[in-house]
């Protein structure tokens, strides 16, 4: 038996909640019709299986907000702790745009993709001075603030305010595009823009909040990113046509990415009498204006160290090799090798070097998990 018999065999002996006439074959539904067809079994499954999430206890426009920015390339079990923690430091708007960025970066630490920190201040400024500390309940509007898509703006619009417009993130799109058979790049910004206009049209209008949330939380928990698809729980097996056609595992399709750039560094502990050194980074780039520890382009050897980092010989106490690293950027991959360097109490520093107690690395000053191997070696 072929693999796709298999799956059409599959298919017949599960019970659905709701089957289209399509599915015996005598008539094929129209996009706009298959997918206003998921709105009764989508719906009953998400009443009966929504995860209980923090940001799911309100209707606050700035927690769902706040969420879904931290959600971003993020898993939601990392992201609840530093939720939580936000809220108790920031619990508003207000508070949001007050804030130094100092503290806002160390509040996001770990978390990665810091612009996305950035974005929310600049944002909550705006709304302080523009809307008088309130997110505005018009989609269109929403739109127009710094870092927020039309997913952002579509989940805050319509879990907030119930304004039915569709949130599509990555979930959605894969759901789509299996429900759909539609084996089109998922990646191009044309198929998401198709898919907002079709779900705009056909999806919930009473409930579009929770009907976001619940194709999301589909693609989440059941039509997932990696392994197999659970076709045996889910709500619209009978309207998948991946699914019907044995297709699962070939849509999504997605162009396969260019390779990331590799980069090869040097990174220092330098210690002082206990202190660290710390250098703050430039305020555009990647990881702008967080602080980091010394580091130079390259895989220096012990005896390079001290001219590549303006060290006079006779200030180095010792020099100790440490274990090589890796971090991955969404561009770029970092390749480490690191030296524990203590210098003389005599050292006076070079301008651009920032000697800090450990301790404040911990309540201080941001340092990014690109460091993070570095960093347990310290304290």
């Amino acid at each position: 038996m072929s693999e796709t018999d298999s799956m059409k065999q599959l298919y017949d002996s599960i019970q659905v909640l709701e089957a289209p006439p399509s599915w015996d074959g005598r008539e094929e539904l129209s996009e706009e019709e298959r997918l206003k067809a998921l709105n009764r079994p989508l719906m009953a499954w998400y009443r009966e299986n929504a995860r209980m999430l923090p940001w799911r206890s309100s209707k606050d426009p700035y927690r769902i907000w706040l969420s879904e920015i931290m959600l971003q390339q993020t898993r939601v079990e990392a992201v609840k702790p530093y939720f939580h923690r936000f809220l108790q430091e920031l619990p508003d708007i207000e508070s949001l745009a007050k804030v130094s960025e100092e503290r806002l970066l160390k509040l996001w630490e770990g978390l990665g993709y810091y612009s996305r920190a950035k974005n929310l201040q600049k944002c909550a400024k705006i709304l302080v001075e523009t809307y008088e500390g309130k997110m505005p309940e018009e989609f269109e509007e929403i739109l127009k603030l710094p870092g927020i898509g039309s997913y952002t703006a579509g989940a805050i619009a319509s879990i907030a305010f119930s304004v039915p417009v569709p949130a599509v993130d990555g979930n959605v799109l894969r759901v789509a595009a299996r429900v759909l058979g539609d084996r089109t790049d998922i990646t191009k910004p044309s198929f998401k823009k198709r898919i907002e206009s079709l779900l705009k049209v056909t999806m919930d209008q009473e409930n579009p909040g929770d009907f976001n949330q619940a194709l999301i939380e589909t693609g989440a928990l059941v039509c997932v990113p990696n392994g197999e698809p659970k076709c045996l729980i889910c709500p619209l097996a009978s309207l998948c046509k991946a699914r019907r056609d044995g297709l699962y595992r070939e849509i999504p399709w997605k162009a396969p990415k260019k390779s990331r750039k590799k980069e090869a560094l040097t990174v220092l502990i330098l210690e002082r009498e206990g202190q660290i050194a710390l250098r703050k980074r430039p305020t555009s780039g990647l990881l702008a204006s967080l602080y980091e520890l010394p580091n130079k382009p390259g895989r220096l050897e012990e005896k390079d160290i001290p001219k590549a980092f303006g060290l006079e010989k006779k200030e180095i106490l010792s020099v100790e090799p440490l274990p090589a690293a890796k971090h991955i950027f969404s561009h770029v991959e970092w390749e480490m090798i690191g030296y524990r360097v203590r210098l003389k109490g005599t050292f006076g520093g070079a301008l651009d070097l920032l000697f800090t107690e450990k301790k404040n690395l911990e309540g201080k000053y941001p340092l990014p998990n690109a460091f993070s191997t570095y960093r347990k070696l310290i304290m």
